[in-house]
């Protein structure tokens, strides 16, 4: 099944990079709207050789990812105990929750401007703005993950004599780690979906910036190369994720 399943993501590919030849070298769209392959390699190739704005491709590219790993250790080292500690404790859920549940439907650009008030238009109003943005999904996790436990297992290790340490430690952790990886994953494509919107104020450097920055001067290629180098990011770290969880949560789905 995993054969066929990659042959046909691979198929669904190749008919998408086909269809998209066709159009744009047929001339069926203008090429500042929608430009071709060719054109959007040849500007990859350009950027690889002189950057942009006079700035390497790998410090645009090394800038983003600092951001965002920056932001996401930092959300997972915060949301995942707290996340946990909601999850076991009446009073925690009904100190923290509320509170997280109010602002993560708030979109982040409604919030940006008031980070960079209180904290200025340096590194640190984006990397906040990115940590909040993916701290809420964590945190969501790890309390579902924590309710989702089995209560048999934990009332089993309590008549067997084990105390809350033991009980956390090889019960309940291990039994919401499916749920917190999963919401690494979510936290991941939301830092992402909130990375260009860190980017594009008072930013002169990163893959998102350059988006936005292209957009001003219509430079199409450009936009399309730094949507398809965000997305094979994305792409990429969700894989990697994936594999850690097959490699580390191997009794996912077994208990």
């Amino acid at each position: 099944m995993k054969k066929r399943s990659l042959l046909i993501t691979t198929c669904v590919w190749i008919v998408l990079l086909a269809i998209w030849f066709l159009v744009t070298n047929l001339k069926l769209v203008s090429p500042i709207l929608f430009p071709s392959p060719q054109a959007v390699w040849s500007t990859f190739i350009s950027i690889l050789q002189h950057g942009y704005n006079n700035i390497s491709f790998w410090q645009h590219l090394g800038i983003t990812l600092f951001r965002l790993f920056s932001a996401l250790i930092l959300a997972i080292l915060t949301a995942v105990p707290l996340g946990l500690a909601s999850g076991m404790s009446e009073l925690v859920h009904s100190l923290v929750d509320s509170l997280i549940q109010f602002y993560r439907p708030i979109p982040p650009l409604a919030y940006y401007t008031i980070l960079i008030l209180w904290i200025g238009i340096g590194e640190g109003s984006k990397i906040i703005l990115l940590y909040l943005a993916a701290f809420a999904p964590i945190y969501l996790a790890c309390v579902e993950g924590v309710k989702h436990i089995n209560q048999d297992y934990i009332l089993s290790a309590k008549s067997l004599g084990a105390n809350k340490w033991f009980i956390f430690k090889w019960v309940i952790f291990p039994g919401a780690l499916p749920d917190i990886f999963t919401g690494i994953r979510t936290a991941m494509g939301v830092s992402f979906s909130t990375l260009v919107a860190a980017e594009m104020v008072a930013s002169t450097s990163g893959i998102g910036w350059m988006v936005i920055d292209a957009s001003k001067y219509l430079k199409s290629s450009v936009m399309f190369l730094g949507i398809f180098i965000l997305g094979g990011l994305g792409l990429l770290l969700d894989w990697l994720l994936q594999l850690l969880e097959k490699k580390w949560i191997f009794w996912k789905g077994k208990n």
